[in-house]
């Protein structure tokens, strides 16, 4: 299932492990565990933001798939989203 992952990162954690290299690293372990079908990383609400879009096989895969990001002190949110091919298809599917 195509997730959309959003983690807003803890400001003061974050600018400890950019200051130590450390930030770069787990980014990166982030986006080989989740293998994003796309990835972008903006400010909201004056935190670090990374949102990335990426294909869920198994929900039992969520608690390593996040850990990294717990322990960089982040607000998660993890929400089923579709494409517009998904979409298409779910609405023919719903009689529309």
């Amino acid at each position: 299932m195509r997730m959309l992952l959003t983690a807003q990162m803890d400001t003061q954690i974050t600018n400890r492990s950019i200051s130590d290299g450390t930030m770069s690293k787990m980014m990166e372990e982030i986006v080989e565990r989740l293998k994003p079908e796309a990835a972008y990383f903006a400010i909201q609400n004056g935190r670090r933001t990374c949102l990335m879009v990426f294909d869920m096989q198994d929900s039992a895969r969520i608690p390593p798939l996040m850990e990294p990001l717990f322990h960089a002190g982040s607000e998660i949110g993890l929400v089923p989203v579709m494409n517009l091919d998904d979409l298409r298809t779910g609405l023919k599917s719903a009689g529309t």
